[in-house]
């Protein structure tokens, strides 16, 4: 059966017929709408002026210190940093936005801003993906706007293009990056050095997600039709050739997480929210926007299965793409909340209206839709960083049925904004939903998109400037015109392969009867049909996730928060007790967390215990993402001269020592106290040494703190859990405290209990010992030979692995180097060619580990 074929035409106007049919409840009047509307616009200007005032031509705002977000002065968050180009992202991303909203002078000035400001040759790394979506994507809807504008004879007759030249010098830049066998493109580059030149710091990576890889299609076409230049659609379309390929022909699912070189699935959960979203997106958008039915072809065979296997009336639950049967996860992203608008497009309305509402049920729970939830509508993850998925699916829903349920939705909307995220400088982030605490961000997807779909939910026609039904949204909201799917054709139309129609010819094509909006079937004779299918989802998160009742004056003392955690205190963990988490020490000296919310005195206490567990989570793992390797810690001095090594721990913060050639060497001293928790009483004998510190009592970044004020160029810590090992326990990475560590400039390492006695009972017999901490271990020779003592004997560069190979790595052998080193008589019960092949083994397990991620 031939999929039926309908063009971009039917995006807003067609749909509203079905208006007519939902005259549900009260209609809101005309004067409410107007108020709203004018209520977004207010919010815009709000958000707007302030990102103008206090950050640009920073890429963002940060909202509650009023200052701009310059990747590299503030601390690193990792991947979501790669957004950041010192490209004045949030004005790029907003320019339409301003266009939408009837802003042309607005829109005017901020183009000019860009033309005069904006660079794009940065020596900076990006991320392939939000780079194309937001700043290509904003240049391009900028240039669609500026010749509305132009050709409309009023505003900006001087525009000559130069927005889309702009968008073309980027699109050359971001093209390295599909230099893959595969053609898939590499997830980041650099702006100014592309991918493999010793400055680019990239071109590494051998993973992408999907949805990084398969949402270029819309604007790398739309700059290959606008400038006649069919290469940048040809890559794009290249990529998305291949993840269809790679599809699991049974399932015909994608999975989440794919190599970039092999084609290999690295990760084979599948589902439509993070990591695979816009993909399929924009192959139904690819076919609205570029007329191919290839694409249509595909969004269809995903789109059956996703209705086959994810979706659960009103869940959709991640899946095995190859036991498409057994479910991934137990909790959903709040990225899945753009796929009832998607099904609108679609002209799957039903599913549609239950999905979103479920997701407006757990909104009415908890204000915004945190970034996870499981599937009896709890919190999994509890930040929200003002997504705009929820107002979009619901700008849909409203075009498609015309009831006035979606228009007192997007009320909603507005007023947890005004009420629950507006601070004076901005809108900030919320870090928990659940405390309504901030954090100090504004992304530039908030004024791109939350705006705009706002907006257009109250607006009326005569409220715009243009016709919207001429126009696609991108994933971003940017705005490309319909019109180009009949100009600057760059390539032969893509025909399908026999096999293909094979494959198609066995896929059940009920669904494909919804292809294109259409208002038959839908909503049969009854006007309430919509409201039917919102009430069982409203009765099912009511019943799953009862709203805990309010606190009293005299009730519990306020929630624990975890950097304020300290294991040792008996208040604290009463705390714990009442929160249903227990607290289990190991062997090997670490603590673990476990809850049990049944343990809990109250179902208050029980949130509050989840909380603080995810809330440890985040702090544990927070600077995890790039696992580092095990360093070293060498004895130099008289009379070890280099020959024990021992394994130690590395840490997230200060110095990294595989970034140093020379490492950190000098004499250790004790601390006092050794703990390092409280100000240093003998900071005259650490200074320009490397300290000794136990472990326990505070966080490893306040130890490191109180070592460097008193003028220690490094510092050990020492496990206080007597006879742990690294022979027995894996190593670990100490984490920051939760804060910014960028004050910690020196080096610090972790050893067990075991190797720290080792360096203790140094101490106490030789009274002078010098180490070198770095990277790996060192040679004996000129980087360890102490400079007061020379070694009894030398390598040459023959013998040099025959020498590196006696180098003990850690534990009892190393002191029985030690005892051989001094001439000492020990009986060890075994011969010296049996130590030395241990000790090979041993250093053979240490060089292992240095490669291995902890």
């Amino acid at each position: 059966m031939t999929a039926p074929r309908c063009r971009a035409g039917w995006l807003g106007s067609t749909v509203l017929l079905l208006g007519a049919l939902l005259g549900l409840g009260h209609a809101m009047t005309k004067e409410e709408r107007h108020k709203l509307r004018d209520q977004v616009l207010e919010m815009f200007d709000h958000a707007y002026q302030n990102y103008m005032d206090h950050a640009y031509p920073a890429d963002e705002l940060m909202p509650l210190t009023c200052r701009g977000r310059v990747r590299g002065l503030e601390p690193s968050r990792g991947d979501v940093d790669d957004a950041l180009g010192k490209f004045s992202l949030t004005l790029i991303d907003t320019m339409d936005t301003l266009a939408v909203l009837n802003k042309p002078v607005e829109f005017e000035e901020a183009v000019r801003r860009v033309l005069r400001d904006v660079r794009l040759d940065n020596d900076i790394v990006v991320s392939v993906f939000e780079t194309n979506i937001r700043v290509l994507g904003g240049l391009l809807g900028g240039h669609s706007m500026a010749l509305m504008l132009r050709d409309g004879g009023r505003y900006m007759p001087w525009y000559q293009d130069e927005l889309l030249s702009m968008a073309k010098e980027l699109g050359l830049r971001l093209l390295p990056a599909f230099n893959t066998s595969s053609g898939l493109p590499y997830p980041r580059i650099n702006l100014k050095h592309g991918l493999h030149s010793p400055e680019s710091r990239t071109g590494t990576e051998t993973d992408t997600c999907t949805a990084c890889a398969g949402t270029m299609i819309l604007e790398f076409a739309a700059l290959s039709r606008f400038t006649g230049e069919p290469v940048f659609e040809a890559h794009a379309r290249r990529a998305l050739d291949f993840l269809w390929e790679k599809r699991q022909r049974n399932s015909n699912l994608v999975g989440t997480t794919i190599n970039i070189h092999t084609g290999d699935w690295v990760r084979r959960d599948s589902g439509v929210g993070a990591g695979i979203d816009s993909y399929y997106e924009y192959l139904l958008k690819a076919y609205i926007l570029l007329g191919d039915d290839s694409y249509l072809e595909r969004f269809n065979t995903h789109y059956s299965s996703i209705m086959k296997y994810i979706s659960q009336p009103p869940l959709l639950l991640d899946v095995h793409i190859h036991k498409p049967l057994l479910n991934a996860r137990t909790w959903m992203d709040s990225l899945l909340a753009f796929f009832p608008g998607l099904q609108v497009l679609k002209g799957d309305i039903k599913p549609a209206i239950e999905t979103h509402e479920m997701l407006y049920q757990v909104i009415k729970k908890h204000n915004f839709l945190p970034e996870a939830f499981t599937t009896d509508f709890r919190v999994h993850w509890g930040q929200h960083p003002l997504r705009p998925e929820f107002a979009e699916s619901t700008y849909f829903l409203y075009k498609a049925t015309g009831d006035p349920y979606y228009l007192e939705t997007g009320k909603t909307i507005l007023e947890n904004l005004n009420k629950f995220a507006r601070v004076p400088c901005g809108f900030a982030a919320m870090k928990d939903v659940r405390t309504g605490s901030h954090e100090d961000r504004m992304d530039s997807f908030f004024l791109a998109e939350m705006f705009k779909y706002l907006f257009l939910l109250f607006a009326d026609k005569e409220d715009l400037l243009f016709d919207m039904d001429h126009y696609l949204f991108t994933t971003e909201a940017h705005l490309l015109p319909l019109s180009l799917s009949t100009c600057n054709h760059t390539g032969p139309r893509r025909n399908t392969t026999a096999q293909e129609l094979l494959d198609l010819a066995d896929l059940d094509d009920s669904n494909f009867d919804w292809s294109c909006p259409n208002t038959q079937g839908l909503f049969p004779n009854n006007p309430a049909f919509a409201r039917s299918i919102r009430e069982p989802i409203q009765n099912a998160v009511d019943k799953s996730c009862p709203r805990p009742g309010p606190r009293g004056d005299s009730g519990p003392q306020p929630p624990l928060r975890a950097r304020d955690f300290m294991a040792n205190s008996p208040e604290q963990l009463e705390l714990l007790r009442r929160m249903g988490v227990s607290l289990i020490h190991l062997k090997d000296g670490r603590v673990q967390l476990v809850q049990h919310a049944t343990q809990a005195d109250s179902a208050v206490d029980a949130e509050d215990g989840l909380r603080f567990m995810q809330e440890m989570i985040e702090l544990s793992s927070q600077q995890q993402k790039e696992q580092l390797p095990p360093r070293a810690v060498q004895i130099i001095s008289h009379p070890f001269f280099g020959r024990v090594v021992l394994t130690a721990g590395p840490a997230q913060f200060g110095l990294d020592l595989f970034k140093s050639s020379v490492g950190a060497r000098g004499s250790v001293a004790l601390t006092e106290p050794f703990s390092g928790c409280s100000e240093v009483t003998n900071p005259d004998l650490l200074a320009g040494r490397i300290a000794l510190v136990q472990r326990g009592q505070c966080m490893f970044a306040e130890k490191a703190r109180s070592i460097q004020r008193a003028g220690a160029i490094g510092g050990i810590v020492i496990d206080d859990n007597e006879g742990s090992s690294s022979d027995t326990a894996p190593l670990f990475q100490m984490a920051g405290d939760g804060k910014s560590t960028d004050d910690i400039t020196i080096p610090l390492l972790f050893l067990f209990n075991k190797e720290g006695k080792i360096i203790l009972d140094a101490l106490r017999e030789y009274r002078e010992v010098e180490v070198l901490l770095s990277d790996r271990a060192r040679d004996r020779g000129a980087d360890t030979e102490s400079p007061h003592s020379k070694p009894e004997e030398s390598c040459s560069a023959a013998e040099r692995g025959e020498c590196a190979a006696s180098l003990p790595p850690s534990g009892t052998q190393q002191q029985e180097a030690v005892d051989t080193e001094t001439g000492l008589q020990r009986d060890t019960g075994q011969d010296p060619e049996s130590i030395l092949s241990d000790w090979r083994e041993d250093l053979e397990a240490f060089q292992q580990m240095e490669k291995d991620e902890l």
